[in-house]
C-alpha cells in the first residue's frame, strides 16, 4: 500500500513536470512569436504613412501633462497594488493595461485620460455622428507589436492635433464624446481578428450597399363577423406554391454555401497564426442611457456598431471609463458570445477601485477566502480604504474643434476605403469645385477591374443637386435633386440628354401650379402623373406620330420639333361632389380619327359604367359649314336605363365644351415637350458651369459677407470708443478738489495720481469681494440641496427626483460660472491696474507736471 501511494506521488509529480515543461514552451514560442512581430512588424499596411512621435513640440503642454497630483500618485499606488494581486492569483492571464506614458513620458491611470466632452455640433450629439466623426478625422496607425498593448497612451486633445493614432487612442477619444454626449460608454482591452485590427475592409460588404432589414408589419386581427360574406375560393394549387418556396429556399442555401465557400479559401489562403492573440481596442455601449435599447459595440476604425455576439470580437481582458476600471473574469474560450456586461456583478468582473462600500471580493473560492481571514485585518482595512477612494479628475486639458476642422473631417481633407468589390472615397465640402463629397464605384470582379457601378454624392451646390448614380453596363444615369431647383426638379433618369431619348422626371408637386409629380418620355409616347389637383387630374398620357416643322411657343425658351398628337387619354380621380355617372373617370381624345371617349365612374351596386363616344367628323360637311347635332353624333351607354338621352342640346354643349379642352390639352402637352427641352438646355448649362453656394453666416468662405463684417465690426467698435471718451472723464472727482487745473504742480499732479489709482484699486477689491460672497452663498445652497437629498431620496417619485436634479444642475452651473467670474477677475486685476497707471501718465492734463515720474 505504501508502494502503491509512492508510486501515485511519483505519477503526479512527473504530471506536473510536464505540464509546467508545456507551459515553459508555450511562454517561450509566444516570446519567440513577439519578438519575431517585433523585428517584422506583421501586417503592417503599406499605405499608412510613418510619422515619429518622438519629435512632437510637448513644451507648451499643461503642467498636468508633465507632473502627477498626489491624488494622481495615490491612484498609481493603488493601481500597482491591484496589479500585484492579480498577477498573484491568475498568473495565466496578460498583464493588465493601466498605467502607460503619456506624451510627457509621465504615467499616468487610463481612466483619468478619458476626458468626457460634449462639443457644440449637432452631428456629434447621437453615437452615430461622434463614431462617424473619429473614424474620419483619424489616420490608423497599427500598433508596434500586434500581440501586446502599447506601452503609450496620448492625450485627446494631442491626438486631435496629429490627426493620427492607434486603437487605444481612437478609442479614449470616441469614449471621451459618447461620455460626454450622455452614453453609458467604455473603452475596451481585448482581442479581435486580423481584418478588424489592421482595418482590412476588402471582404466587407460596404455599408451603402447594405439592403435595409425588412421589418414585418403586424396586421391588425380583426373579429371576424358571423354575418360576413364568404371569401371566394383560392385557386392557387398549393403544390405549385410549395414548389416555389422550395426552389428560392434552395437558391438561398446554394447563395449563402457559395459566400461560405469563398470565405474558406480566402482563409485559406490568407491564414492568421496570430488568430486569437491580436490586441484590439474598441468601445463598449451599455444600454439604459439616451435610450439605448441593448449593449453593443463600436469599432473606432470604421465608426461602425457591431453586436456583442460579433463573431470578430474573440476576447475581453479589461474595461474602464473616466470613474473606474473592470477586469473580466469570464471565459471567453467562445469569443464575447457568453459574456455578461454586468458590470456590477463581483464574480464576472472585478472592481478597481470600490463603489457604494462594497465588499471586496477577490477570491471566488472558498480556501482562499480563508485565507484572507488569515491576514491582518489592520492591512485589509488599508486596502479596502485604498480601494475606495474617488477616481481623481481627468488630467487631459479640454477637447476643443474648431468648425473648419470639423468641416475638413479626413486628413487633407480625402479618405479612401476599400470594400468587397467596391471603393469609398470621400472628400472635404468645396475641396472639389464640383461639390463632390463622397463617391462609391461598385465592380463586378473582387480584382476591382469591370465598374459595374458609380453612385456620387454633392454638397453645396447651386443647382441643387444631390446625388447622381450612373449603370455602367447600361449607360443609364439618375439624378437626385434637394428641393428648390428652378422647375422643381427631383429626380431625373435618363441615357442622354439628347432631347427625343428615354428619360424620367420626378417633381416636387407641392413647388409647381400643375401639381406635376412624374413625367416619363420616350420618342412616341409622354405620359405625366399629377398630385392635389383640383380637378381631380391624376395620369395624362399622350401619344404622338412622326415629327414635323419646329414650332415657336409662347412663354418658352427655345423651339421644339412639333411632334403631332394622335391621342391624348387623361385618368381623372372620384369627385364625391358629383353623382357617380356624371363624373369622368377617364376621357380619351383621339385627334386623328377625330373621336372623344368619356367613362364615367362605377355607381353604387353596379359592374360597369356609363360611357360617351362622339364623333366630331359628322359635325361639319365637307364645305366646312356647320351642321345639326344628330343622335349618330353620339353613341351613349347609360347604367341603370334602357332608354337612350335624348336631350341634343345638352350633348352639344358637351362637345363644345370637349372641343375647346382638347385645343387647350394640346397647347399643355406642347408646353410639357418645351419644358423637357428647358430643363434639358438648363442641366447642360449647370454641368458646363458649376457654382457652389457659400451660406451667409459662413465669413470664412463668404468673401464678401466677411469684409462687410468686418466693416461693420470696426465702425460699431469705432464709436463705442469715441462714446467712452466723450462720456468718461475719470479724473474729474479728483481734479475738482484742486480748484485752478492751469496751475497745478508736480506734487498736486501725483496727488492725483495716487488718489486715482488707491480709488480704482478700493473698486477692483469691492467687485471681487462681491462676486466672492456670492460664490461661498451659492455653493452653501447646493451643499444644503445635496444634503437634502441624500435624506430625503428614498420617499422622493422618480418625477420628482428628475425634476430635483435638473434644478441641482442649474445650481452647479450657477456656481461654475461664479468660479469662472472669480478667477477672471484676480486675473485681470493686476493688468487693469497697469493699463490705468499707464493712461494717467499719458494724460495731456497730468503729462507735464508728471514727467518720467
Amino acid at each position: 500500500g505504501v508502494r502503491m501511494e509512492v508510486l501515485k506521488e511519483k505519477e503526479e509529480e512527473e504530471q506536473r513536470e510536464e505540464e509546467d515543461l508545456k507551459a515553459l514552451e508555450i511562454s517561450n514560442d509566444l516570446q519567440d512569436m513577439e519578438m519575431k512581430v517585433s523585428v517584422e512588424q506583421v501586417c503592417i499596411p503599406s499605405n499608412v504613412p510613418d510619422f515619429d512621435w518622438s519629435s512632437i513640440d510637448t513644451s507648451q503642454l499643461p503642467s498636468s501633462y508633465k507632473t502627477n497630483s498626489p491624488k494622481e500618485k495615490k491612484l498609481l499606488h493603488i493601481a500597482d497594488h491591484f496589479l500585484q494581486q492579480y498577477s498573484h492569483l491568475c498568473p495565466d492571464r496578460k498583464p493588465l493595461f493601466l498605467h502607460p506614458v503619456n506624451e510627457c513620458g509621465v504615467e499616468k491611470f487610463v481612466s483619468t485620460t478619458v476626458r468626457p466632452t460634449l462639443l457644440p455640433y449637432a452631428e456629434l450629439y447621437h453615437w452615430g455622428g461622434c463614431a462617424s466623426f473619429v473614424s474620419d478625422y483619424l489616420t490608423m496607425e497599427p500598433l508596434k507589436c500586434p500581440i501586446t498593448p502599447p506601452s503609450s497612451l496620448y492625450s485627446p486633445t494631442t491626438i486631435l492635433k496629429y490627426q493620427r493614432g492607434n486603437c487605444f487612442d481612437f478609442s479614449v477619444l470616441l469614449c471621451s464624446m459618447l461620455i460626454g454626449a450622455g452614453y453609458d460608454a467604455y473603452c475596451v482591452h481585448g482581442y479581435a481578428t486580423r481584418e478588424m485590427c489592421t482595418l482590412d475592409e476588402t471582404l466587407e460588404l460596404c455599408p451603402l450597399l447594405r439592403k435595409p432589414q425588412e421589418v414585418p408589419k403586424e396586421e391588425m386581427k380583426k373579429k371576424p363577423s358571423k354575418y360576413r360574406v364568404k371569401p371566394p375560393p383560392d385557386l392557387q394549387s398549393t403544390f405549385e406554391l410549395q414548389q416555389k418556396a422550395k426552389k428560392k429556399a434552395e437558391s438561398e442555401a446554394v447563395l449563402k454555401n457559395k459566400e461560405r465557400e469563398e470565405e474558406k479559401e480566402v482563409e485559406k489562403l490568407r491564414p492568421d497564426p496570430l488568430r486569437g492573440l491580436r490586441v484590439h481596442a474598441w468601445v463598449l455601449v451599455l444600454s439604459g442611457k439616451r435610450e439605448v435599447p441593448e449593449n453593443f459595440f463600436i469599432n473606432p476604425f470604421t465608426g461602425n456598431s457591431h453586436s456583442t455576439t460579433d463573431e470578430r470580437f474573440l476576447g475581453i481582458e479589461s474595461v474602464w471609463n473616466h470613474r473606474n476600471y473592470w477586469v473580466n473574469m469570464q471565459d471567453c474560450g467562445n469569443g464575447c458570445k457568453d459574456l455578461v456586461f454586468d458590470l456590477d456583478d463581483a464574480i464576472r468582473w472585478e472592481i478597481m477601485l470600490l463603489r457604494n462600500n462594497r465588499p471586496l471580493q477577490l477570491f471566488p473560492d472558498a480556501k482562499k477566502v480563508k485565507e484572507l481571514s488569515v491576514r491582518d485585518k489592520d492591512d485589509v482595512e488599508k486596502e479596502e480604504e485604498d480601494r475606495s477612494f474617488d477616481m481623481p479628475p481627468s488630467w487631459v486639458a479640454p477637447v476643443q474643434i474648431s468648425p473648419r476642422d470639423f468641416e475638413t473631417r479626413c486628413s487633407q481633407g480625402k479618405k479612401l476605403i476599400l470594400y468587397k468589390q467596391a471603393k469609398l472615397e470621400k472628400w472635404a465640402p468645396y475641396l472639389n469645385g464640383n461639390g463632390l463629397v463622397k463617391r462609391l464605384t461598385v465592380y463586378a470582379d473582387s480584382n476591382c477591374t469591370e465598374v459595374v457601378q458609380v453612385r456620387e454624392w454633392f454638397k453645396n451646390r447651386e443647382d441643387m443637386l444631390d446625388m447622381r448614380e450612373v449603370n455602367k453596363q447600361t449607360q443609364l444615369t439618375t439624378e437626385h435633386f434637394s428641393p428648390g431647383h428652378l422647375f422643381g426638379l427631383k429626380a431625373h433618369t435618363y441615357l442622354s440628354l439628347e432631347a427625343g431619348t428615354d428619360r424620367s422626371m420626378e417633381f416636387y408637386n407641392e413647388a409647381r401650379v400643375d401639381g406635376l409629380q412624374k413625367r416619363v418620355e420616350n420618342a412616341n409616347e409622354m405620359t405625366e402623373y399629377f398630385m392635389g389637383r383640383d380637378d381631380f387630374l391624376h395620369v395624362r398620357h399622350v401619344e404622338f406620330g412622326k415629327r414635323g416643322k419646329k414650332v415657336h411657343l409662347a412663354d418658352t425658351r427655345t423651339d421644339i420639333n412639333a411632334r403631332p398628337i394622335v391621342q391624348i387619354k387623361e385618368c381623372f380621380h372620384r369627385n364625391l361632389e358629383k353623382p357617380a355617372d356624371e363624373d369622368v373617370a377617364e376621357r380619351i381624345f383621339l385627334i386623328t380619327e377625330e373621336m372623344i371617349h368619356l367613362t364615367y365612374h362605377l355607381k353604387d351596386k353596379y359592374i360597369t359604367a356609363s360611357k360617351k363616344d362622339f364623333f366630331k367628323a359628322s359635325e361639319r360637311d365637307r364645305k366646312g359649314n356647320e351642321i345639326d347635332m344628330t343622335l349618330e353624333m353620339c353613341i351613349t351607354y347609360q347604367t341603370g336605363s334602357s332608354e337612350k338621352d335624348k336631350k341634343l342640346l345638352q350633348q352639344y354643349k358637351l362637345l363644345q365644351e370637349l372641343t375647346k379642352e382638347e385645343k387647350q390639352l394640346k397647347q399643355q402637352v406642347q408646353q410639357s415637350e418645351a419644358e423637357v427641352l428647358n430643363i434639358l438646355k438648363t442641366r447642360e448649362n449647370e454641368e458646363t458651369a458649376i457654382k457652389l453656394s457659400v451660406s451667409i453666416y459662413n465669413t470664412e468662405r463668404n468673401g464678401k459677407r466677411r469684409q462687410q463684417y468686418e466693416a461693420m465690426k470696426h465702425k460699431t467698435e469705432d464709436k463705442l470708443l469715441g462714446q467712452e471718451q466723450r462720456d468718461l472723464d475719470y479724473l474729474a472727482p479728483f481734479l475738482i478738489r484742486i480748484g485752478d487745473r492751469e496751475k497745478m504742480t508736480k506734487g498736486q499732479a501725483l496727488c492725483v495720481r495716487d488718489e486715482c489709482l488707491s480709488d480704482f484699486k478700493q473698486c477692483l477689491i469691492d467687485k471681487a469681494n462681491i462676486i466672492q460672497a456670492r460664490f461661498e452663498k451659492a455653493v452653501e445652497e447646493l451643499q444644503k440641496k445635496d444634503q437634502w437629498f441624500q435624506e430625503n431620496r428614498s420617499r422622493l417619485s422618480a418625477e420628482e427626483e428628475n425634476d430635483f436634479l435638473a434644478r441641482r444642475s442649474e445650481a452647479s452651473f450657477h456656481v461654475h460660472v461664479l468660479a469662472l467670474r472669480l478667477n477672471r477677475e484676480k486675473q485681470m486685476a493686476p493688468q487693469k491696474y497697469l493699463a490705468l497707471e499707464e493712461k494717467l501718465h499719458k494724460d495731456p492734463r497730468l503729462a507735464p507736471h508728471l514727467g518720467h515720474a
